[in-house]
Order: structure tokens, then C-alpha cells, then sequence
């Protein structure tokens, strides 16, 4: 039997006070982690932008776009992950 497969759309903000190296590791983490599971579509790295708001008193994050076809459970699992790594500020994953 075929494995149910969904197109997504994640887009996460890493705080830029961690440093230009720290940043750098947590968006290749994610990549990483998204490639080996997934079938990726693209990768928008859009970089260091002003938020629209404050979030935990910062002004700017870097911005990555990655488009992906997964299984729905891998989804549960970038969010836990999301959730347990420093410096991710905001995250929104949504099916296509």
C-alpha cells in the first residue's frame, strides 16, 4: 500500500542575536532534517528581515522558506523539534 504523502510549506525565524554562526547551524539543522526525511521542492533562505512585531523583545530574524512533500507524522516531529531548539523565534508549517 502507497504512503500518504502531503505537500508543505514551512517557513521558521531564527533569532539573529545568537550570532551569524548560530543562525547558520540552526537553519542547516532544519534543512538537514527536512531532506533526509522528505522529498524537498525548494529552499528561499529570504535572510535577516525586520518582524512585523516584537517577539521576546527582538526586532529582526532570518527568514527560511523550504518547500517539502512529507508523510503527515513528520510533521508532529518538526514541530517537537522546533519547539526544543534556541534561537527559533516563531514557526508555521501548512499543508498545500
Amino acid at each position: 500500500m502507497d504512503k500518504i504523502t502531503n505537500k508543505y510549506e514551512t517557513i521558521f525565524v531564527v533569532d539573529t542575536t545568537i550570532g551569524d554562526e548560530n543562525v547558520a547551524s540552526v537553519v542547516e539543522k532544519f534543512k538537514t532534517m527536512i531532506e533526509k526525511s522528505c522529498t524537498v521542492e525548494s529552499v528561499e533562505d529570504w535572510g535577516k528581515r525586520r518582524l512585523a512585531y516584537p517577539i521576546e523583545d527582538r526586532t529582526e530574524g532570518y527568514y527560511t522558506l523550504i518547500n517539502f512533500v512529507a508523510e503527515p507524522d513528520f510533521i508532529k516531529e518538526l514541530d517537537r523539534v522546533y519547539n526544543i531548539t534556541d534561537g527559533i523565534l516563531r514557526t508555521i508549517t501548512i499543508k498545500k
